[in-house]
């Protein structure tokens, strides 16, 4: 059980794929300990929408938040580690919640496998987004860290 959450205390997690133009936004909870793909908020040159992101707090109220840290092959942080740090503690200070930090390493490559797989199999009839491989990518993220925290 995630080292947050306590025996009695169940929390809804929401879990963040941070990038330049979206942020995948996926959801769990710490006794199913499963995680579902919500949707991408936008950003650009001066940060995320924070609206965007105001809302979905408003709307799910999570004990904890979950932010995908990218690193690169060889271990060491990549060119937007420093960024997605940032984001992180922007969002401890504005919500006021713990927010842990998780390798996203090919995070995006298996939300794509996924996506592509169920599409072949006839479980999703649309097109793959941009906006819905993200949110994948949060959603593996979060399911990274609750196998991680057992």
């Amino acid at each position: 059980m995630p080292e947050s959450a306590g025996p009695k205390a169940p929390k809804v997690v929401l879990a963040f794929d941070f990038g330049q133009k979206r942020i995948g936004v996926a959801c769990g909870d710490t006794i199913s300990r499963s995680a579902a793909p919500l949707r991408a908020v936008s950003a650009d040159a001066h940060g995320p929408r924070w609206e965007e992101i105001d809302s979905l707090m408003r709307d799910w109220q999570p004990g904890v938040a979950v932010v995908g840290l990218p690193y690169n092959v060889d271990d060491s942080e990549s060119s937007m580690s420093g960024s997605a740090r940032g984001f992180a503690a922007e969002l401890e200070r504005r919500y006021r919640l713990q927010v842990v930090l998780v390798d996203e390493r090919y995070s995006s490559l298996e939300a794509a496998s996924r996506l592509k797989v169920a599409r072949e199999s006839g479980q999703r009839r649309r097109r793959v987004a941009k906006a819905d491989v993200d949110a994948g990518a949060a959603c593996v993220i979060l399911e990274r860290w609750f196998s991680e925290a057992t």
